[in-house]
């Protein structure tokens, strides 16, 4: 089964799970009504969900999931780039809680070049039947740069996807039923890009083996669960929070993809980890300094409007 009919397949059983969640979480509360502009802004976040997913697993294909988990590390950074071009992040650099994030998303785009381009000797070696299976496509360290690329534009897109989806949520408060329909014009999309790509019938046929609960896996718990929860986290605290998490990724990633998928470990790999996961901690600190920043100027105004009250009561007296 190809990267490209494993979307389709994915996001097509997610529809039905979702759906039934709809009913069940609305059946005494409506969500608010759609209008033709919310509509229309789903279907661009469908849009960018569904390349975000085939830039994904192609570049996977190029690379490895270690490459992938690491080159995800970079969301936080474009998330926080494209937050403050739309105004949902502050930009003030004489903060020190905004020069950490800066200082941050500066390392993590280091990092994950370091990643990309440098492989570096090999420090955990690979079952000798695994590197046969994977010789023709990781020995060439031009495929390690299209994947690493490839992998580069769907962080962005991810980021992208989250600012998007936040601001449609500021508009629709309804997390379950945008989720819902966002997957439907994922699931059309990806069905087109499909039928274009594969044009072989073998490629479309599902294996009830590994490939069938990878597809049951992916849609329970990775786009209907996952996106349901990011949809709601996107509505309570925003694109950057929701980002911040991701760089856990590569630890498991690195453990997993050497263990069972027997992937070589490169010293460019864990160097350039070490710098995103830097990175990421810094624009994290950042973040909760600035948080702190702005409970402090808020206790400062209250505390300023209550001010005059008490001084003309004593006054009166």
């Amino acid at each position: 089964m190809s990267d490209f009919v494993f979307v389709v397949y994915s996001n097509a059983l997610s529809v039905p799970i979702l759906l039934f969640c709809c009913l069940l979480f609305h059946r005494r509360r409506f969500p608010p009504p759609l209008t033709l502009s919310i509509l229309c802004r789903i279907f661009i976040l469908g849009f960018i969900s569904c390349s975000t997913q085939m830039f994904l697993f192609v570049g996977i294909r190029y690379s490895s999931p270690t490459l992938a988990s690491a080159m995800t590390d970079l969301v936080p950074a474009f998330t926080f780039i494209l937050a403050i071009i739309s105004r949902m992040e502050k930009l003030d650099l004489k903060a020190g809680s905004c020069r950490a994030k800066c200082i941050g998303t500066i390392v993590s785009i280091i990092g994950a070049l370091i990643v990309t381009i440098y492989k570096g000797p090999q420090i955990a070696f690979a079952s000798s039947t695994f590197k046969i299976l994977d010789e023709n496509l990781r020995s060439q360290i031009s495929n390690w740069v299209i994947g690493g690329f490839l992998l580069a534009i769907s962080a962005v897109s991810i980021a992208l996807f989250y600012v998007v989806q936040t601001s449609i949520i500021r508009d629709y408060p309804a997390e379950l039923m945008l989720t819902f329909i966002c997957h439907i014009f994922v699931t059309m999309q990806s069905s087109i890009v499909s039928l274009i790509a594969e044009r072989d019938p073998s490629a479309w046929r599902l294996k009830p083996d590994v490939e069938l609960i990878a597809v049951g896996y992916s849609a329970v718990l990775v786009l209907a669960f996952r996106g349901t929860a990011h949809a709601w986290v996107l509505h309570k605290k925003g694109p950057v929070f929701v980002a911040m998490f991701k760089p856990v990724a590569i630890v498991i990633a690195v453990v997993m993809g050497v263990t069972f998928l027997g992937d070589v470990l490169h010293l460019g790999s864990v160097i350039g980890a070490a710098i995103i996961a830097f990175g990421f901690y810094t624009v994290m600190w950042g973040k909760a300094k600035e948080e702190i920043e702005d409970m402090t100027t808020s206790g400062i105004d209250s505390s300023s409007h209550k001010d005059p009250l008490l001084q003309n009561k004593s006054t009166q007296v």
